[in-house]
């Protein structure tokens, strides 16, 4: 062993990195620019007073932080009260609302106010009518015998939209749910339960949804509904068509299983 010998060993180990330098030094330059080109990008534009997205983005921001007590800044906070609607989809709909036509946007706002005039709930079954009795109670060629009952209006919609259904409807505007403390007369059951003692129904079909709170309010309509001698049944639930069945999870399986019909 010397210190001359190691010395070499140690100068040809370098020597293949020391001659990586210049690449590595050439990267890191590039990487520099990469990260820097947008915030420069940006800045240039936005001195030349060009339209890129950079001069817009920080318009927007602007006109809301000037506004942020103005009209349009309410206007974004009553769209954010929507369901599905965030801050960025707010702002989005109110810039889009102010650049609008004037007459469009009076007709928006007249429609809103029209349905909120002009509708109410079914005297009978609760769905959204435009008189005391939906469009449903009132056709005489629907069967009288069967009343679906479902959680909200718009699964009405999305049966009829299915073709397959032609009997009447019963909504509960909502679902059983001790720990939010929505009970039996939150949902007017005596309602349905009232509309089954009249006498005429042979069958109630339960569609509300698949969740514990959807399965719950379905247990106690039977437990009300099954004494009056009706017929009660629940939709059935599985695999959806066209999806393999080895993606489907455990719970799916299980009730695809127990919902099995003959052939």
């Amino acid at each position: 062993f010397s210190l001359r010998s190691e010395a070499q060993r140690t100068k040809a180990y370098a020597s293949p990195l020391r001659s990586l330098r210049p690449c590595w030094t050439a990267f890191l330059s590039i990487l520099r620019g990469i990260i820097l080109l947008p915030s420069k990008w940006g800045q240039s534009n936005f001195h030349r007073g060009t339209t890129g997205f950079p001069q817009t983005h920080l318009a927007g921001d602007h006109v809301m932080a000037v506004d942020q007590q103005g009209l349009l800044a309410r206007l974004v906070r009553e769209l954010v009260r929507l369901p599905g609607i965030g801050q960025k989809t707010a702002q989005r709909l109110a810039f889009h609302v102010l650049k609008a036509e004037r007459e469009d946007a009076l007709r928006l706002a007249e429609a809103i106010r029209a349905v909120k005039d002009g509708l109410s709930f079914c005297r009978q079954c609760r769905n959204i009518a435009e008189g005391e009795l939906c469009e449903y109670c009132l056709d005489p060629k629907r069967d009288q015998t069967r009343i679906l009952v479902v959680e909200e209006p718009s699964t009405t919609y999305a049966i009829e939209r299915a073709g397959a259904y032609r009997g009447l409807y019963h909504v509960l505007l909502g679902a059983l749910s001790p720990l939010d403390g929505v009970g039996p007369s939150d949902i007017r059951a005596e309602e349905l339960v009232d509309r089954v003692k009249l006498g005429g129904i042979e069958e109630v079909i339960l569609a509300t949804s698949p969740t514990i709170e959807g399965e719950a309010t379905a247990i106690y309509l039977t437990n009300q509904l099954k004494p009056l001698g009706a017929r009660v049944s629940r939709i059935a639930y599985g695999i959806p068509v066209g999806m393999d069945i080895e993606y489907a999870d455990e719970v799916t399986l299980l009730k695809s299983i127990e919902g099995r019909r003959d052939l």
